[in-house]
């Protein structure tokens, strides 16, 4: 993979990736290493238990996570020994639970077993456990584990020379009559039609590199080591009994599960297996390359995100260029007229320096909305930066999750200000009012709309269903942090003096000529969204599979330079828009400035649709409706984002031109 210092690129971008590819190769372990070492070692400071922790099952053909315990699987004596949660774990709907494997560092395991499974084709609660399995298994369920903060990966080929390791591994497989390339089930072209293949049988490949030439591996003496990946092979087998195990796949038959009733009870014996490879090639600290390596569309994703990039610098660099040319030559004539002997009539934007900054109508909401956009703004700016830095790295779970709602929280005082200052310039003053609906509106809707969702989550059973307790802290949160501190920062924006505007407001408003078709405010509208959805699309399709397909985004540093570019190209496509609705006498600024550029989310929920419609394979109505109660969330919080930017970069601009021109 070519750094982005190779690409062809103006100096200016150049050292914009030289920057963010320095950041990127430190960020991606982000923890501190574990030394192992065998159980008769005399050394204190490693451990030689390795810890296999199980994760929440989930699917692309569903929204609902289910826990492990939520199937008929064998589970550990100390159950709830569970390593604590992060509040972003919880509401992602991660529960890391102990499993039954039990390892030792390397001490290999051939052929060992976990528990018997048995059902009776008389007994109902039984069969209904039975049932629940072959569910998972239809619907493609994934299995989540880790060792040693390490997803546990299944690597496959995709064709001849491709290999792909993916974080998760299918609970099992049914074999449909026409078995497409998708298939889970063409692994095994003996496997029989209309019948479900659990997966019983485990080969865990733990690699480590043992520490020889390295100051830290002196004192191991090759009895210890670093874990840099575990995979595992997924198989079907069925066993005799628990006194005599098969693991070898040549020899032992599937494990078939018939697609009706059972013919006769049924035996499940679950077994695993466990081996130790040496690789001092790998370091720790780039142990999880191997699989960034292998997702698919990753060189796609470097490439195409620098051409973008360089095609959108380029052309809000023209769009700017353009725009100061024009307002340079209308500012030099504005002013020549004004220093003539001859007096001439004004025309264009200075027509309408007398309504220019008339207060809109609902400027309480508009207030509202600029004050929450400010936050969502704040937030996503500290978050992106903490993370290009390296401490939300993928391997510290839920931390981007919990930054970002911890950071939101803490920045009610901005809001506050904002919209205080914003509502009290145009002429409000019901501050009550102001400081209540800032502090509730915004964050009630989506608080409401994750209440909605998550009482359907709790009604499936899903481990996505956010606890009462959690629920709890989290409104204390809001009403206990978010709220007070909106207040204060409401407290100090009303104090300050009104925004003294650089022309006086006329008592009449001035009427309003005829508009063409493209300084309507709808079409003006629609058009401004385009561009800055544009320099966002790329990234769109890689973050939704984060989301939706639990695959690892750690291109930061490229969401970081992508978020700048949103920013600019924002608040050129509204400056320019409003520019043009100005010269035509169009006065309604204020509002349409936060439209214009809002309007981007519009196209971020079409591309959402898409995405649903092209990538995933739901179709029950509770997963679709939980798919688009997130993807409202998203689309709330982006709307108020990019409106926010598009608003105040216009504000600017109008404030700026209207002092510059003298103006009678």
């Amino acid at each position: 993979m070519r750094s982005p210092a190779e690409m062809p690129a103006p100096a200016l971008f150049v050292a914009f990736c030289a920057i963010l590819h320095i950041s990127h190769a430190f960020y991606l372990p982000g923890l501190a290493p574990v030394n192992f070492c065998k159980a008769d070692s005399e050394e204190a400071k490693c451990k030689s238990d390795v810890t296999l922790y199980v994760n929440r099952l989930n699917t692309d053909e569903s929204v609902i996570p289910f826990e492990y315990h939520h199937f008929d699987f064998c589970l550990p004596q100390n159950e709830y020994d569970s390593p604590v949660e992060n509040l972003g774990q919880v509401v992602f709907g991660e529960r890391i639970r102990p499993s039954p494997y039990k390892i030792k560092f390397l001490e290999p395991t051939n052929c060992s077993a976990v528990c018997k499974k048995t059902y009776h084709k008389n007994n109902k609660d039984e069969m209904s456990k039975l049932l629940l399995l072959k569910r998972g298994i239809s619907l493609n369920y994934q299995h989540h584990w880790i060792v040693d903060n390490m997803p546990v990966t299944w690597c496959y080929f995709l064709d001849e020379e491709r290999q792909y390791c993916s974080e998760g591994f299918p609970m099992g497989c049914f074999v449909k009559e026409k078995r497409g390339l998708s298939d889970l089930c063409t692994i095994s072209p003996s496997y029989k039609p209309n019948t479900y293949y659990l997966f019983n049988h485990v080969e865990l490949i733990i690699t480590y590199h043992s520490g020889r030439n390295e100051d830290w591996g002196t004192e191991f003496e090759g009895n210890g080591g670093r874990i840099v990946s575990v995979k595992v092979i997924p198989r079907s087998i069925k066993h005799e009994s628990m006194d005599k195990l098969e693991c070898n796949p040549d020899k032992a038959k599937p494990l078939e599960i018939p697609y009706g009733d059972l013919p006769s009870d049924l035996d499940i014996i679950y077994s695993y297996s466990v081996k130790f490879h040496e690789n001092n090639t790998v370091k720790w600290s780039s142990r999880w390359d191997y699989i960034l390596e292998t997702m698919p569309h990753t060189n796609i994703q470097w490439f195409s995100i620098l051409n973008s990039l360089v095609i959108v610098l380029f052309l809000t660099g023209m769009v700017a260029m353009i725009l100061l040319r024009t307002l340079h030559k209308d500012i030099a004539r504005y002013n020549q007229m004004d220093c003539g002997e001859d007096v001439q009539e004004d025309f264009g934007w200075k027509l309408v320096h007398g309504d220019v900054f008339r207060p809109p109508r609902k400027g309480m909401l508009l207030a509202v909305f600029l004050g929450s956009g400010t936050q969502v703004f704040c937030m996503v700016l500290v978050t992106l930066a903490f993370a290009c830095m390296g401490f939300l790295s993928p391997a510290n779970r839920g931390a981007l999750m919990t930054c970002a709602m911890v950071l939101f929280v803490w920045l009610g005082t901005p809001a506050g200000y904002v919209s205080a200052r914003i509502y009290k310039s145009f002429g409000g003053e019901k501050w009550k009012s102001n400081v209540l609906l800032t502090s509730m509106l915004c964050p009630g809707f989506v608080f409401g709309l994750f209440f909605i969702m998550n009482l359907i989550l709790w009604a499936k059973g899903s481990s996505a269903a956010v606890p009462f307790a959690t629920l709890l802290a989290l409104l204390g949160l809001w009403f206990g942090v978010s709220v007070p501190l909106t207040f204060v920062g409401a407290y100090f924006g009303f104090r300050k003096r009104i925004l003294e505007h650089p022309v006086r407001t006329n008592q009449i408003p001035r009427q309003i000529p005829d508009q063409n078709l493209y300084t309507r405010p709808i079409p003006g509208i629609i058009m401004g969204g385009v561009l800055p959805f544009g320099c966002i699309f790329i990234q769109l399709f890689f973050i939704l599979n984060s989301i939706w397909s639990s695959q690892t985004y750690y291109m930061f540093g490229f969401l970081f330079l992508v978020f700048i570019i949103l920013v600019i190209t924002c608040s050129e496509t509204t400056v320019l828009l409003c520019y043009f609705h100005l010269c035509a006498e169009d006065y309604h600024w204020w509002w349409r400035s936060f439209l214009t550029s809002g309007f981007t989310s519009f196209y971020l929920f079409v591309y959402c649709i898409h995405y649903f419609e092209t990538k995933l394979n739901i179709e029950d109505a509770a997963s679709t409706f939980l798919y688009y109660g997130y993807t409202l969330i998203i689309v709330f919080l982006f709307f108020l984002l990019t409106g926010t930017i598009g608003f105040f970069a216009c504000f600017l601009f109008v404030r700026k031109i209207y002092s510059v021109v003298k103006v009678d």
